[in-house]
């Protein structure tokens, strides 16, 4: 089973119908502009805090803002469409904003998981997280990859 591209109601609705059969819900984010191990690293360290894993991709134009020119290199939906047919992920929405602060006040997941380029204390939204009683956690490995070096070496391959 794959996991499902949802707009926000579509999610909204089904954190609902999770929390109401007793489920837990895992909470990811990032662009994932060109999947790579640390991608799954983390995305199965934080499937692996709850019952569902919900992961929220940043739409084109945010991509553009936070890792600049010539990003993203792939669209949003071909980006979700990836995340999704990964076997520990739940649900993939896309989201205009450049934090996930609203998603994570809408959702409030019990689990907001971060990559290890953070701590719990320098997480943007755990004072968000803590207020409603969820909690954050550090998930992955030590942020050895990322998708800025595999285009590199993808275009130094290019020109050799």
């Amino acid at each position: 089973m794959t996991g499902a591209v949802l707009t926000e109601a579509e999610l909204v609705e089904r954190v609902r119908a999770d929390r109401a059969a007793g489920l837990t819900l895992a909470f990811a984010n990032g662009c994932f502009d060109v999947l790579h191990v640390g991608h799954v690293r983390y995305l199965a360290g934080s499937a692996a805090e709850a019952d569902r894993l919900i992961v929220a991709l940043n739409d084109d134009d945010s991509v553009r803002v936070l890792k600049g020119p010539g990003r993203p290199i792939q669209t949003a939906l071909d980006r979700a469409e990836l995340v999704a047919a990964l076997r520990m992920v739940d649900y993939v929405v896309v989201f205009p904003d450049l934090t996930v602060e609203r998603l994570l006040t809408v959702l409030e997941p019990e689990i907001h998981a971060k990559g290890t380029d953070y701590t719990v204390e320098t997480v943007p939204e755990r004072d968000i997280v803590r207020a409603y009683g969820g909690r954050t956690v550090i998930v992955g490995d030590n942020k050895e990859h990322s998708s800025r070096d595999v285009i590199a070496r993808i275009r130094a391959r290019a020109t050799e």
